[in-house]
């Protein structure tokens, strides 16, 4: 990334970040109905991987799905408004925190079904094989995810039809309160069973927005090729516990002190020294995103609850809500 790229995937990065935590804090004001999976110390995995996609290519999230959702197009308010049951949210509060989605974005849906997705994606990925575009579709998930049936089964499939897929692991290390190496036989859960499908693995520092962004850059190039999919097992870490209810206290201390000294806005941040961007065009970005996520939150608190007579729109293509057979 140059530096103007940089800096829009640090002040986005900042927008989500700021977004979860109004998420945090709305949620112990009792305004937010339902639990939350938050997603912050995931953002520069969603930032740089859609910086790095076409417009029109096709994303698949994991019930933690603010930060993608976010990153293809979604706003703050319409984020927090559909968290808050509010009518003008994203799903017009029908969807909630673990089902976001923006299909006129190419976000096509978070799902609380752990790898539930992967076959969806590949069959987004095998719609553009059809429909003859260069479209590809992506699908997030986590760690615990790659000792599901659905993830082998979907990466076979993938390999043999070589559909424009990419598959990116979020490895968080824990899945759910256990830590993935406890229960996994390899060392890496993605990566290192890419080879058993014959397609490329690969592994990345997830909390680098520039490394990512060029993972994915070049594995989405190549999966446009027509040379296949392959799987990018990004190392991450969430600052929260697994959902609202989880104090997250069986994390070792130290290793939480490790990688919040690993964090994604610090190191793009130091990057962007680097770079010799000044520290004023920093800290501008910083307080566009506070503003937009503080507007976001007063906005949807003063958005109208949902119509009733609207609970069954949306059920089908064609917005309709009869009943069909």
């Amino acid at each position: 990334m140059d530096r103007a790229e940089l800096l829009a995937a640090y002040e986005q990065m900042t927008v989500i970040r700021r977004t979860e935590q109004a998420a945090h804090d709305l949620f112990l004001q009792g305004l937010v109905k339902g639990t939350t999976h938050l997603a912050a110390g995931h953002e520069a995995i969603a930032v740089g991987a859609s910086a790095a996609l076409s417009p029109d290519d096709y994303v698949f999230a994991t019930y933690r799905g603010h930060h993608h959702a976010l990153a293809r197009g979604a706003t703050p308010e319409e984020c927090l408004a559909e968290l808050m049951s509010r009518a003008t949210g994203l799903c017009r509060a029908k969807g909630g925190s673990m089902h976001l989605t923006k299909a006129s974005t190419g976000m096509l849906g978070s799902y609380a079904i752990v790898g539930a997705h992967l076959p969806m994606a590949a069959g987004a990925a095998w719609s553009a094989r059809l429909r003859g575009t260069e479209q590809i579709a992506v699908a997030f998930f986590g760690d615990g995810a790659t000792n599901i049936g659905a993830f082998h089964e979907t990466l076979n499939l993938a390999a043999v039809w070589k559909l424009p897929v990419l598959f990116v692991c979020e490895n968080n290390l824990y899945m759910e309160y256990t830590p993935i190496a406890d229960v996994t036989a390899v060392a890496r859960p993605a990566a290192d069973r890419a080879p058993a499908y014959g397609i490329p693995g690969e592994v990345v520092d997830g909390n680098d927005v520039d490394a990512v962004h060029e993972a994915v850059a070049r594995l989405a190039g190549r999966a446009r090729a027509g040379d296949g999919p392959a799987l990018l097992e990004a190392h991450t870490y969430r600052h929260f516990g697994h959902s609202r209810a989880d104090p997250a206290t069986y994390r070792p201390a130290e290793e939480v002190e490790r990688w919040l000294k690993h964090d994604p806005l610090d190191l793009a941040r130091g990057r962007l020294v680097e770079l010799g961007v000044p520290s004023e065009t920093v800290a501008a970005a910083d307080e566009r995103a506070s503003a937009v996520v503080r507007e976001a939150v007063e906005a949807a608190k003063a958005a109208p609850p949902p119509d009733p007579d609207q609970a069954l729109t949306d059920v089908w293509a064609d917005g309709g809500a009869a009943w069909r057979t």
